[in-house]
């Protein structure tokens, strides 16, 4: 039986920032892991947008950062409250707030020589993703604000995007109208002209209103 953090999310608390009283302690995380793994994954299923054959959007919620934090924690064999907190002070972050949705974007090119080459290509490609729900404009994302991810000649493999909506956006999310999302980088060019019913809703549960 895993803890309250681990259920389905009801709207309200889909939003809650983690903190100490949510995590299972190394021992009791060692012992649930594989059940909790397992109900991760199966929800991350619906909470991923491949755009194109080498860039994905993995979006984040609760769940997802208590699995990260968790597997932190076990990873680093960390139990003391400080690096606890240190690790919660990180993910917290990632965990929608109601009017947004939060995703970690990854270029994937499996060669190492091809990914550094595009990785040159694609610079600046972290403000070319869009996601765009049916009857308004485009969303482009707030990226990396927490630390800069690109130099003067590549960007990083590995991006975090805030991307903010307005009331009406929401409103038309949750009444199931159709969602976008693509990226217009002139060295990339593709997009996701509807997302998946099952991950429109599931992305639906992140916003209030």
């Amino acid at each position: 039986m895993l803890n309250q953090a681990t259920r389905q999310p009801s709207e309200n608390f889909a939003m809650k920032k983690l903190t100490r009283d949510d995590l299972y302690s190394l021992e009791k995380y060692t012992e649930l892991r594989p059940g909790f793994r397992d109900q991760v994954m199966a929800h991350k299923k619906n909470r991923q947008v491949a755009i194109g054959p080498n860039a994905t959007l993995y979006f984040e919620d609760r769940l997802t950062m208590q699995y990260q934090v968790q597997e932190m924690l076990r990873i680093e064999r960390i139990f003391e409250a400080e690096g606890i907190s240190d690790e919660l002070a990180a993910y917290n972050p990632m965990i929608p707030d109601g009017g947004n949705w939060k995703a970690t974007f990854m270029v994937e090119f499996p060669d190492v020589d091809e990914r550094r080459e595009a990785l040159m290509r694609l610079k600046g490609v972290e403000n070319k993703v869009w996601v765009r729900v049916a009857g308004f404009e485009p969303v482009r994302p707030h990226a990396d604000e927490d630390l800069e991810r690109e130099d003067e000649e590549k960007t990083s493999a590995v991006h975090f995007l805030r991307f903010e909506l307005s009331p009406e956006m929401i409103k038309s999310v949750k009444q199931g109208v159709a969602v976008a999302m693509g990226i217009d980088h002139p060295a990339y060019m593709h997009q996701v002209d509807p997302i998946s019913a099952n991950t429109r809703d599931s992305l639906a549960a992140d916003l209030s209103g």
